[in-house]
């Protein structure tokens, strides 16, 4: 397997970038899609140092599934998991605009 973990981490800074960018001009959705991007890609990044091949989209289950001396703190896991929460609902217009009234009651 050829590492790459210089180029996924790279990628997660610019899509970070991206979002910040996003963020301060009032697109939300491209903000939390791409903050999402950027953290799958850092977790990636952190895997494939480790020399692990890995699969999916979900960061909280990405950062669960690491070896144990590599987890990150309970804290880091449970925002990781609300960025999954936006991930699916900000690429659709009708998607997200269900997942906020689910949330406002």
């Amino acid at each position: 397997m050829v590492l790459r973990a210089s180029d996924w981490l790279r990628q997660a800074l610019r899509d970070l970038e991206h979002a910040a960018r996003s963020l301060e001009y009032g697109d939300f959705e491209w903000a939390c899609f791409t903050a999402h991007q950027a953290a799958e890609k850092a977790v990636k990044a952190l895997y494939q140092r480790l020399g692990a091949e890995v699969w999916g989209r979900s960061v909280s289950r990405l950062l669960e599934n690491l070896p144990e001396q590599y987890r990150p703190p309970r804290e880091l896991v449970d925002a990781a998991k609300e960025l999954d929460r936006h991930y699916v609902a900000t690429k659709y217009p009708n998607s997200y605009r269900l997942s906020l009234d689910a949330y406002s009651h």
